[in-house]
């Protein structure tokens, strides 16, 4: 397998959705946070970056944020994490695993089958497991191992962290689902599911490395360095595109008008998604400002 030294896009969805930022150091006047604002006459809006997986020692958060989750009454997210019921785990178990007289190499090429089946036994993965998931499923799982094995952990994660302080005090709503995100990827054609599990694990000896680079960016609050990541990351790789194009772009338009729906009624809301769906040109932050609301970064 070709190795390559620019971030792999699935790589970095996974760092900025699925690992921790570090420790906090010390922060300078002046110096941004991954939070924005947006206010109208009756409402105001908090747009939190997210990442799904922290050390603990990473909190406490900065003041700034905490500030602006206690004015808040409403809490929206991607999807409530705390609300997992038996159907959604039936679904993830239907749509993340093949059946018992299916498996993976039957819908990946063999190269990339040999490939994965040593990157399982480096990491210590079973066999038998690999060869029950789906490439969408197999490549969180896979790097999931990875990066546990340095601590990170979802119980710590920014979702996790505001919406247990949220429960039975604040409002809670989603602006997917569970459901919605795991039918997203698990209706990817086969092809899609493989370039997304090539691109991510051909990465995956330096995931911690590519976490630590993109947190240090997240840290200071700066927005175009991970979109400039996200944008080398995708290159020219039709395939690649035509994925990122589904399971980030088309949503952030989605999210974005829910956003605005919450703009036009009273009341304060904080909004926590993952940190790649608020920068770049076809971001949150710049879908709303061609709203014509004014976003402020704090």
């Amino acid at each position: 397998m070709k190795k390559t030294i620019r971030l792999s896009l699935p790589a970095i969805l996974i760092v900025l959705f699925f690992t921790a930022a570090m420790p906090a150091p010390a922060r300078a006047e002046g110096e941004k946070h991954f939070l924005w604002q947006v206010r109208t006459p009756t409402a105001t809006v908090y747009l939190l970056g997210s990442v799904h997986l922290m050390k603990k020692e990473a909190y406490p958060l900065s003041p700034v944020i905490e500030d602006a989750f206690a004015r808040s009454d409403t809490v929206a997210v991607e999807a409530n994490i705390n609300d997992i019921g038996e159907e959604t785990l039936a679904r993830l178990r239907d749509r993340g695993f093949y059946g018992e007289n299916d498996s993976i190499a039957n819908h990946v090429s063999r190269d990339t089958y040999a490939y994965i089946t040593a990157e399982a036994a480096r990491l210590g993965f079973p066999l038998p497991a690999l060869n029950r998931q789906r490439p969408w499923f197999l490549a969180i799982t896979m790097s999931s191992i990875e990066l546990a094995g340095t601590g990170y952990d979802p119980r710590y994660g920014i979702d996790k962290h505001f919406l247990t302080r949220a429960a039975g005090k604040k409002r809670i709503v989603e602006l997917e689902s569970i459901d919605y995100q795991i039918d997203l990827l698990a209706g990817l054609p086969d092809g899609e599911q493989e370039s997304f599990l090539l691109y991510a694990l051909q990465d995956l000896n330096t995931l911690i490395q590519q976490a630590d680079t993109l947190m240090a960016a997240w840290r200071k609050g700066e927005s175009d360095r991970i979109a400039e990541m996200l944008e080398r990351s995708v290159g020219d790789d039709e395939t690649l595109k035509v994925v990122y194009r589904k399971i980030m772009t088309d949503r952030n338009r989605n999210m974005a008008g829910k956003i605005v729906q919450h703009l036009k009624a009273p009341g304060i809301l904080f909004v926590i998604v993952g940190a790649g769906h608020l920068v770049g040109d076809a971001g949150i932050v710049e879908l709303l400002r061609k709203e014509g609301f004014a976003v402020e970064q704090l």
